[in-house]
């Protein structure tokens, strides 16, 4: 039987009379790289703010790691590293400095080593002392990774983490990321508009259209699956 890291059953998100999500269930095998693709507005970004907790759902379930009662999901969020939306940095202080704020935000208290190991672990051990307004956006964004992988999380979830970089840039954070789930065992949820920038990641994709699940499928069978390629490469042109 399939392990699961995250399930997500009949979800749905009203502001208002204005339905963001609407039915939306998935399921995250545990050690999966998973890539939720949908287009602008189709509200990847909302759902992932109701899975860090930063927003409730109408309606519906969210199932972290077999937890289900609100005392146990806050526990199992303490698992999680999140990037949502553009990276939150501090531009005059320094990538270690940027670290230490968050461990005392996140682990309540400072700690060089690891913060020095996360460092390396992202490739930006060599950068630490350079203030973070004078890094490039790929580096920013593994300022931003470092800073969610601080507590060793079993869960990445990152939303479009590729947004603005170069095409360098994205095969670096793609290599970076196999390389944590592989070598870390994290399992990753991942976003994009764009079905390309992920498939030479994810094991697992779902696909996300004006708040509604269009389909959930492995990567070993999605090019079996004509008509979901085509839709998603239609609507990205």
């Amino acid at each position: 039987m399939e392990e699961y890291i995250l399930k997500v059953n009949n979800l749905c998100k009203k502001y208002g009379n204005t339905i963001v999500l609407q039915e939306v269930s998935l399921s995250v095998p545990t050690g999966s790289i998973y890539g939720l693709i949908g287009e602008n507005g189709a509200g990847k970004t909302t759902l992932f703010r109701i899975l860090a907790g930063l927003s409730r759902q109408t309606s519906g379930q969210v199932v972290l790691a077999n937890a289900n009662t609100e005392a146990e999901m806050i526990k199992e969020r303490r698992n999680i590293g999140f990037m949502i939306e553009a990276p939150a940095l501090y531009s005059n202080l320094s990538v270690l400095e940027n670290l230490y704020i968050s461990q005392l935000q996140y682990c309540g208290k400072k700690d060089t080593d690891c913060a020095n190991q996360t460092l390396e672990l992202v490739g930006l051990y060599g950068q630490k002392q350079k203030r973070a307004k004078h890094l490039s956006l790929g580096m920013k964004q593994r300022l931003s990774l470092a800073s969610a992988l601080l507590h060793n999380p079993k869960l990445l979830i990152l939303d479009e983490p590729a947004n603005g970089l170069d095409p360098m840039g994205i095969i670096a954070f793609r290599k970076l990321l196999l390389k944590l789930n592989a070598d870390n065992n994290i399992s990753i949820i991942i976003s994009s508009h764009i079905l390309d920038e992920l498939e030479h990641i994810a094991t697992d994709y779902s696909f996300l259209h004006n708040g509604k699940l269009l389909k959930e499928i492995s990567s070993s069978d999605i090019f079996k699956s004509a008509d979901s390629l085509e839709l998603m490469k239609n609507r990205k042109k």
